[in-house]
């Protein structure tokens, strides 16, 4: 029903541009198979399968209609494109083009089939003696290339009552104090607490609105407290440490690039394994031969 329903409301409101292109002649129909074919333009034809897949039940008849007619306009504008082109192009150019479309279809097989392999066989455990190994090994390469800190802060309301002993807690931060300050939480309107995590002052610009670059030196002094406001808000931040841009970055902020490093060299290492083993089984079966 669904089917019959699409295909009518398309037939009644297809322009004639359109169906100029369409040729009923039996001899175009004649196809291998026993698709139902909707459209042709030259060699080319789209399939009533194509149609119906664009569309599920939930689909007005009206969207349905619009849905069909726009995708046949562009497929049948792309074809018309391609084959004027192929008319037109030098035949070197269509050789090239025809060259990197098999390259291209050829790498999305081949990276299927060796990601899907060494996924399976892949071992994505590594213990913290690798990733400190290979970070003592290659220090040079893991020069900041940005500034790092680490800060707690807190942002609520301009008019909050109790902000100098908010003040105070955040400076002092004692057990006690990390404690009384969660228990005030509903009234932040955002924060942070954990200020033994390098993070880049890019997101502390981001997140801290009136925090801008002029105020760098401030950011970059470590112990200190920083107090900021716009129109609504109070912004305290106590950056507790840092680290300025071409210094060594600490093997904490290093770890995850590390481990992105060593897995990829696993992986790298399946490939050629798996290219080598896929070749000796080819030869040994006789599916594959160099001739002299």
């Amino acid at each position: 029903m669904l089917k019959k329903l699409i295909l009518k409301k398309y037939f009644l409101g297809f322009t004639l541009i359109f169906l100029s292109l369409l040729v009923l002649s039996c001899e175009y129909f004649e196809q291998s198979d026993d698709r139902k074919i909707v459209v042709r333009v030259n060699d080319s034809y789209l399939y009533e399968e194509d149609i119906v897949a664009l569309i599920n039940e939930a689909t007005s008849p009206e969207d349905s209609s619009i849905i069909v007619s726009n995708y046949i306009t562009r497929w049948a504008t792309q074809q018309l494109l391609i084959d004027r082109a192929e008319l037109n192009l030098p035949e070197t150019q269509q050789n090239e083009f025809d060259g990197l479309v098999n390259n291209y279809r050829n790498e999305l097989y081949t990276n299927a089939y060796t990601d899907a392999v060494v996924s399976r066989d892949l071992d994505t455990s590594l213990n913290t003696n690798e990733v400190e190994e290979y970070y003592e090994k290659n220090k040079e390469n893991f020069i900041l290339n940005e500034d790092l800190v680490k800060l707690r802060y807190i942002n609520l309301a301009k008019n909050s009552n109790n902000l100098d002993e908010i003040k105070k807690k955040l400076n002092r931060f004692n057990e006690e104090d990390q404690q009384e300050l969660e228990t005030m939480a509903l009234q932040f309107k955002n924060y942070a607490m954990n200020d033994s995590v390098w993070i880049k002052t890019k997101s502390v610009y981001d997140k801290i609105t009136p925090l801008s670059v002029e105020d760098r030196s401030s950011l970059l002094k470590k112990s200190n407290f920083m107090e900021l406001q716009d129109s609504l808000n109070v912004y305290l931040v106590y950056v507790n440490d840092v680290l300025s841009r071409n210094e060594q970055a600490p093997l904490e902020y290093a770890s995850a690039t590390i481990r992105e490093i060593l897995l990829n060299k696993r992986k790298q290492a399946l490939i050629k394994e798996l290219e080598k083993d896929i070749t000796k089984d080819a030869i040994k079966n006789n599916e594959f031969e160099i001739y002299n």
